[in-house]
């Protein structure tokens, strides 16, 4: 189904037995778990999640407008690139650890005096760019501001010793009046009493007695954040994307009704490429849900509506482009349309499998595959919350029905996978005669759950009631008698891009899995 050729991209492709075996999940890490009975501020939950192209980087930002760079421990303390290791066949680890590098503070809480809005800090969307000269360079966004950072290593200065001797007081410079500090002595009323600089004496060991710190460049390193640039004043909407083009000079940032495309070095000036606010905001009937360059070709891109439909677009036909070259989007069963159609039909992800040739989609409902080369319907379609349909009611009720899962394709695009509630998350296998639909909880002992097998075929979203009874019977388990959990709910997730691991975001805790 999907082209297995590698391309050079230096991921080894695995046999058709390979493929078929569903992969045996272990856990690998955990960073910020939480103790038992441990209650989670809401600045530190996390709220995006993403590797860079080599994967020895991943980057996480939280609520609370701050962006945690982690870094691959194994590769780097041996030195070296990890191919070499192999070849040499070097003892490294069994998976890939990470361990923490730096954090700072991307975002501060901001006031649209204009507007009288509150902009939180929140991160919404994180992607690494280009390296240069031993540097990482990344974007981060929350909802009007995006800020382009480098992180490079700085050597840090000590101090070698605080007694210094004599000859090496000489080479600070001189010390007179050193003790000008004490030439006044204070009085309980404040008043102070001036004394004449005559009387003051110097210390009983000479000036060599004093302590004076001597300050040398040691040979370690810390990494050090600096924002380069930052980007506002585009977006009357609130961002919910931003993706790199492959030509590594320009980005593209979207909000509910506009795309604006822009160069990495120019921060006061945008490019609107695309428009879809109606004349008459009473007309409005879809909105941009999620946009993405395409992995090679920088000229194309797509993006996700509210309405279920994906639109690929190509800078050349015209600048402002207004027309999509083409359109993917699941025809209506007929008689399945209700309340609820259209809020389950929006797409809140969309991911570009490596080779440029699939998309992959996620609704509330479910994970489509879709073929940019076939627009006649998905070529794949899994299942992720077909148990939560006789429970749209309650979850429109409590808000729930509005969450937005991400989802990701692993670096070969044999596998997909996604979040769902009670900390879980689900990868299925998506080559040809895969029957892989594995359910894991984020804890430090995943458990495999069983659940049907998905659907290979492309088909709707099913039929659904036109009238739902409020407040129907609440079992508190799934079709499989697994308990499910509304408030604990894994959002955010990302497969590292050339190594099955999985790197997973439950509340304030990062976990990392590896298969």
């Amino acid at each position: 189904m999907m082209n297995r050729s590698g391309g050079g991209s230096g991921v080894e492709v695995p046999t058709v037995a390979e493929v078929i075996t569903p992969l045996e999940w272990k856990f690998a890490q955990v960073f910020g778990e939480r103790t038992a009975g441990e209650e989670v501020q809401e600045v530190d939950i996390i709220s995006a999640i993403e590797f860079d192209r080599t994967g020895d980087h991943l980057a996480t930002g939280d609520r609370g407008g701050r962006v945690v760079l982690f870094e691959r421990a194994d590769a780097k303390d041996y030195g070296g690139h990890r191919k070499d290791l192999e070849r040499m066949d070097h003892s490294t680890s069994k998976h890939p650890e990470f361990r923490y590098k730096t954090e700072f503070q991307s975002h501060e809480p901001e006031f649209d005096y204009l507007k009288s809005l509150e902009i939180e800090e929140k991160i919404n969307k994180i992607r690494w760019c280009q390296t240069a000269n031993g540097a990482v360079f990344l974007l981060s966004t929350n909802d009007k501001t995006i800020k382009f950072w480098k992180v490079q290593e700085k050597k840090v200065k000590k101090v070698s010793q605080m007694n210094a001797s004599a000859s090496k007081t000489i080479g600070n410079g001189p010390i007179v009046g050193s003790c000008i500090s004490s030439a006044k002595s204070y009085m309980e009323n404040g008043e102070c009493n001036a004394i004449p600089f005559s009387e003051i004496s110097a210390p009983s060991g000479g000036v060599p007695s004093l302590h004076l710190p001597v300050m040398v460049t040691s040979h370690e390193t810390s990494p050090f954040a600096r924002c380069r640039r930052v980007y506002t004043h585009a977006h009357d909407y609130h961002i919910n994307s931003i993706s790199n083009n492959s030509d590594g000079e320009t980005f593209i940032s979207a909000d509910d009704l506009r795309i604006n495309l822009w160069n990495l070095e120019i921060s006061n000036q945008s490019f609107n490429i695309v428009d879809v606010k109606p004349a008459n905001m009473e007309d409005l009937t879809e909105v941009i849900t999620s946009a993405e360059f395409h992995p090679t070709h920088c000229n194309m891109l797509a993006y996700s509506s509210s309405k279920g439909s994906i639109r690929l677009i190509d800078m050349r036909q015209s600048a402002l482009c207004d027309t999509h070259s083409k359109l993917f989007e699941e025809q209506e069963a007929p008689g399945s349309r209700s309340f609820f159609t259209e809020i389950i039909a929006s797409i809140s992800d969309i991911k570009f499998a490596k080779d440029g040739r699939h998309v992959l989609s996620r609704d509330y409902m479910t994970l489509k595959l879709w073929d940019i080369n076939m627009d006649s319907g998905p070529v794949a379609t899994f299942q992720v919350h077909e148990y939560l349909r006789p429970k749209l009611c309650d979850l429109y009720e409590n808000d729930s029905i509005f969450d937005k899962f991400d989802c990701c394709l692993s670096g070969d695009g044999f596998r997909v996978a996604t979040g769902s509630y009670s900390n879980m998350f689900r990868v299925f296998g998506c080559s040809e005669g895969s029957t892989e639909a594995t359910t894991l909880e984020a804890t430090k002992n995943p458990v495999r759950r069983q659940v049907q097998t998905p659907s290979r075929s492309s088909r709707s979203l099913g039929t659904l009631p036109r009238v739902l009874r409020r407040g129907a019977e609440n079992t508190g388990a799934d079709t499989n008698g697994n308990a499910f959990d509304f408030t604990t709910k894994l959002l955010h997730l990302a497969w590292h891009p050339t190594e099955n691991s999985l790197a997973c975001a439950a509340s304030n805790s990062l976990y990392m899995y590896y298969a």
